[in-house]
């Protein structure tokens, strides 16, 4: 295996690894370890770090305020004051957790950029499996009647060969627990993800982030929020979503 391709592989490692994979997923790891030893290798050396980790550094200690800022978000009064039995319950949980020894997520902020984080994944499970695409077709009068049937509205898929990005193909992704479409197109070695999703959101001017060192250009047409996502340079993805908009 490349080092370019077992560095796409590093997260759904650590996911497989921290029990975030569905059962599909995790058995689909586990082939792929058993036909590339170099996963396998990588996979022995993150179980080993972990163990020695977990063996000579400290355990964190739940700081003093901890217990209060959680008892004030989850709306319990005061020692002098009975508490209602929803507060009750709450104050269990909050044990059952420190007991549990999940406090590190307790203090994590919580993360912004769902779609985004969950686009990028789907991204990168692309470029991890042996077949990036669910339909392989430069044709777009192929790839849109594939997902007739699979997800309620089929994708608007155009091609931009003339502008060297290739239509290579389609697949499904679930963003949010829906399945969405996501068109594959590529540019030199590049691959670029393009998904689809249900607006919810106001018609906006296109959105620039990079995520785990992906860029994304979002933007809202009509119904739809597309998401492009590639490795690509900011400036050719930005070229992309441009032509992409343009396209009869």
């Amino acid at each position: 295996m490349s080092d370019a391709r077992l560095n796409h592989s590093a997260p759904l490692i650590h996911a497989y690894l921290d029990g975030e994979l569905d059962t599909a997923e995790t058995l689909a790891v586990e082939q792929r370890m058993i036909a590339e030893p170099a996963l396998a290798a990588e996979r022995e050396c993150l179980e080993t770090l972990r163990r020695v980790l977990q063996e000579n550094l400290p355990r964190e200690t739940v700081p003093p305020d901890l217990r209060r800022r959680i008892e004030r978000s989850i709306g319990l009064q005061a020692a002098s004051s009975r508490p209602s039995w929803r507060a009750l319950a709450a104050s269990v949980a909050f044990v059952a957790v420190l007991a549990s020894g999940t406090t590190w997520a307790v203090l994590q902020p919580q993360r912004s950029g769902d779609i985004a984080d969950a686009i990028v994944s789907g991204h990168v499970r692309a470029l991890m499996a042996p077949q990036s695409s669910d339909v392989l077709s430069s044709d777009r009068h192929t790839v849109k009647p594939w997902f007739n049937g699979r997800i309620p509205q089929a994708p608007r898929v155009v091609d931009l060969s003339s502008q060297d990005f290739k239509l290579v193909g389609g697949r499904l992704d679930v963003v949010e627990r829906v399945p969405v479409a996501s068109l594959l197109y590529q540019r030199r070695q590049h691959l670029i993800s393009l998904t689809a999703i249900p607006k919810t959101s106001a018609v906006s001017a296109p959105t620039r982030r990079t995520v785990d060192g992906y860029n994304i250009v979002a933007w809202n047409d009509t119904d739809v929020s597309y998401w492009a996502t590639s490795d690509l340079n900011q400036k050719e993805l930005d070229e992309f979503a441009a032509a992409f908009r343009a396209a009869p």
